[in-house]
């Protein structure tokens, strides 16, 4: 184990499309983190940013871009780049900071504005690029890789499309609850079924949105946390960034191929099981000692896949668990009590952020109506293209 770092305070920018710049979600998201710890702008040690690649320059260079935006007083500066476990690493590199002792106090911001309609590559001819590469050879949009992943669940597992309803079910339930969702009203599963197709055998309303919005989070040593008054602080525990391991025998989009295992034996977990593992394992705890999880629902089916890759189930189970309301508000592990992805779209350096923002609400036992009883451990995890490991364990 590792030691732990202090969460003193989250904030957010509501998701939605608010037609602004990445830095204004930012900026608002940070001073309510601030806010929220008691801390002034000039006790910061350090500013860790999530990058947008759609911001141009400004994006590329994020800690330094909200650092100005709030004002230079010569705090450290990082920013860090890892598609969607953008955040994740960010808050990795904050947590080293603090641990190394270069920066009692650091501030971590993630936020986007995204494009209308699904994300695509940038532009130009990049035949090195793998991302651009299943667009152009393969047509593969994140919702026909989405589709893909539910068809190979339906298959292997028996899932159907009744289960994946209801993962959108329960999640729209609760981002009713969130005033930082962008949808915020419950659907069933009839209405889910009557959406249109996007992917088959995925419907629109089995698909997270693409959304602009802000996270941010205060972390600070224990020492400096126990001196500002906070005796029993949300901490961090554990930040997961690990790769995948060779052979990788499960295909993964972008990768358009599996590696062999003619000569290798494959790993004993696939690369999202050993994200969670790995958590696990600096943390000194398992799955039996969660009180909920925040997941990555790009899709429904991709929310079932996360429940057997955390270990709440055995593989091929986690339809059963959900049909038991085991990850439903008041069941064994609530999944995505935020709303999750399908209430709030990706705002992709910002998603890891807010995903710990809303374990700290639920650990501290702030997240009114959607509050998990008794809250002591929650777990991230999401995962960045080109093999970027993303979970955080949390406790209190």
């Amino acid at each position: 184990m590792t030691g732990e770092v202090a969460v003193l305070g989250a904030g957010m920018h509501p998701w939605g499309k608010w037609g602004r710049g990445f830095v204004e979600y930012g900026v608002a998201a940070a001073r309510a983190a601030l806010a929220d710890a008691g801390i002034g702008w000039r006790d910061v040690g350090s500013v860790v940013g999530a990058d947008t690649v759609r911001g141009g320059y400004p994006g590329y260079v994020a800690g330094a871009t909200f650092a100005r935006a709030l004002g230079w007083q010569g705090a450290r500066v990082a920013s860090v780049y890892a598609a969607c476990a953008s955040g994740a690493q960010a808050i990795g590199t904050a947590r080293a900071q603090i641990l190394a002792g270069l920066a009692d106090v650091v501030l971590v911001v993630g936020a986007d504005s995204a494009p209308k309609g699904f994300f695509r590559p940038a532009d130009g001819e990049r035949p090195d690029d793998p991302d651009w590469l299943r667009f152009r050879v393969l047509g593969a949009t994140n919702p026909a890789y989405f589709g893909l992943y539910a068809r190979r669940r339906m298959a292997v597992h028996g899932d159907t499309l009744e289960d994946f309803a209801q993962v959108k079910v329960k999640n729209a339930a609760l981002g009713a609850l969130n005033p930082n969702a962008r949808y915020r009203k419950r659907v069933t599963a009839e209405e889910v079924a009557e959406s249109a197709v996007v992917a088959d055998p995925l419907r629109l309303l089995d698909i997270c949105a693409t959304s602009d919005g802000g996270a941010a989070l205060v972390l600070s040593s224990m020492d400096f946390a126990r001196r500002h008054g906070a005796a029993d602080p949300v901490r961090i525990r554990a930040v997961s960034t690990v790769t995948p391991r060779y052979p990788s025998t499960v295909l993964d989009l972008p990768d358009i191929a599996t590696d062999s295992a003619v000569s290798v034996e494959p790993p004993a977990h696939t690369f999202r099981a050993s994200v969670a593992l790995a958590a696990y394992e600096e943390a000194g705890i398992g799955p039996e000692d969660l009180s909920l999880a925040e997941v990555y629902d790009l899709s429904t089916a991709l929310e079932l896949q996360w429940y057997e890759d955390l270990g709440l189930c055995g593989e091929g189970e986690a339809a059963k668990l959900l049909r038991e309301g085991a990850t439903g508000p008041g069941g064994r592990i609530p999944v995505n009590t935020s709303g999750g992805l399908a209430s709030f779209g990706e705002a992709v350096p910002a998603q890891a952020i807010a995903q710990v923002c809303e374990l700290t609400w639920q650990l501290r036992g702030q997240a009114g109506e959607r509050q998990v009883p008794g809250a002591r451990v929650g777990i991230t995890a999401n995962q960045g293209l080109f093999g970027h490991g993303s979970s955080v364990i949390a406790v209190r």
